[in-house]
């Protein structure tokens, strides 16, 4: 007999009015693992889901790899910007020292422009640097899949049956035909 439900589990967060017991210590816990096709869930504390005994993250190389190429697409790109943006204000700067060798009075003001430009410059460094070496890591570089040991999967699976067992019972004791009827005769003798 097929499993009705695979041993994939999504971790999905709920509100923490709605949290219930774990099913494993039964402390409330707003986590919950539940299958692709929805049959099937339970609340968990992400403290378990770190159990190796209990279940393993399955990870997606294919999602990781998009993500990583993404990643590289950014930074290229913004690479990129950056030099047009060299290389822009180094004509501008070229045009302004032609302009220089005409006006004396000029050259002045064009030196605070250079120390403003290369103050804008280092703001924009730092500014990288947080963006891209300063960063935490998100909570979405966490497992979200994870595949339950088998021990804990057949407890799932002997739930869900129990439970469907229970389910046709309660159907069959409300027919009318499930209990056998009052004699209608009187008894022999």
């Amino acid at each position: 007999m097929a499993a009705p439900f695979p041993n994939l589990y999504t971790l999905r967060k709920v509100a923490e009015s709605a949290a219930k017991g774990c099913d494993v210590c039964y402390k409330p816990s707003s986590s919950v693992l539940i299958t692709p096709d929805k049959k099937d869930f339970f609340y968990i504390c992400p403290a378990h889901l770190k159990d190796r005994y209990f279940c393993t993250p399955k990870i997606d190389e294919d999602a990781v790899k998009a993500k990583r190429e993404k990643e590289l697409a950014e930074e290229k790109e913004r690479l990129v910007k950056e030099y047009q943006e060299k290389q822009r204000k180094k004509k501008e700067k070229e045009k302004e020292k032609d302009k220089e060798k005409d006006k004396e009075k000029d050259k002045d003001k064009n030196k605070e422009k250079d120390k403003d430009e290369d103050k804008d410059k280092s703001k924009e460094k730092e500014e990288n640097q947080k963006n891209s070496g300063g960063e935490t890591p998100k909570q979405e570089d966490e497992p979200r899949v994870f595949e339950l040991k088998i021990a804990f999967y057949q407890q799932r699976l002997q739930r869900k049956r129990q439970a469907e067992a229970a389910k046709r019972d309660r159907e069959r004791a409300s027919q009318p035909n499930y209990f056998p009827s009052v004699p209608t005769e009187p008894p022999r003798k």
